[in-house]
């Protein structure tokens, strides 16, 4: 059986370069290849390569190529018209200022003179001071009032005789009227001693004192009935309505004594 071969056209040699600038327009190309180190130096490995080389294992650089050629597309023309021209502005010369003048420091206000004049007359005094306290006479204690009086007797029955007449006035407390127990309660209180008010409350205070050892001044009473002794068997009394305050003798057989005088 004869087999007629068939034999390709002749292309180009095909490299990594080749293959990179494929579709790119000349004028960035060219740009790119000056501008990427990357490319220029993928294409010179690939074209010097020895053919011991070609055991080490491929590398995929299709990535990196292909980064490199979107760089190349987006980046933007910039164009420099030819008649340009550049300046610099004059910087004027710097001058330093001098650091600024330190603050004087604050100088402390002078202290006050001390008048020692003044301090010795000060402590001259001071000294004098308890002399003077030591020289004056203490002060003379007043005396304290001397205690009152014991109640006399006597004066309560002669300030009691100055309401002989007033009529008996039953429940009267005043020398418009009087009953038993308001005149001795009436008397009593001028010489500051409170009585109670009804005759048997009067009967159980005070001091009891026999018939014997009674005195002018002492409360007379038996029930229903309180009067004022005067001495001798007398007492002074209102006694009953109709009969106006009288002076005699006491008609009751056992009267009982008591002492509110002292």
């Amino acid at each position: 059986m004869t087999t007629h071969a068939r034999h390709r056209a002749a292309l180009r040699p095909s490299t990594p370069l080749t293959v990179a600038l494929e579709g790119v327009p000349v004028r960035r190309g060219l740009a790119a290849m000056a501008s990427s180190g990357l490319v220029l130096t993928m294409a010179a490995t690939s074209a010097t390569a020895t053919p011991e080389a070609s055991s080490l294992p491929n590398v995929d650089v299709r990535a990196a190529t292909s980064e490199a050629l979107t760089a190349m597309v987006t980046t933007p023309t910039v164009k420099v018209p030819a008649d340009i021209v550049w300046t610099v502005d004059d910087v004027a010369t710097a001058q330093a200022a001098p650091p600024p003048a330190p603050e004087p420091e604050p100088v402390p206000a002078a202290a006050a003179p001390v008048d020692r004049t003044s301090a010795a007359v000060s402590r001259s005094a001071e000294r004098a001071a308890p002399i003077a306290a030591a020289a004056e006479p203490a002060p003379v204690a007043e005396p304290a009032p001397a205690p009152a009086a014991a109640l006399s007797g006597e004066a309560v029955v002669a300030y009691a005789r100055e309401f002989l007449g007033v009529p008996y006035v039953w429940g009267g407390t005043t020398p418009a009227g009087f009953d038993c127990s308001g005149f001795t309660s009436y008397v009593y209180a001028q010489f500051g001693v409170a009585l109670p008010r009804t005759s048997a409350a009067q009967a159980t205070i005070g001091t009891r004192v026999s018939a014997a050892d009674a005195r002018p001044g002492d409360l007379v009473t038996w029930p229903g009935h309180v009067g004022i002794y005067t001495g001798n068997g007398n007492n002074i009394a209102a006694r009953q309505p109709g009969t106006p305050l009288t002076e005699g003798p006491i008609y009751n057989s056992s009267p009982t004594f008591i002492r509110v005088t002292g």
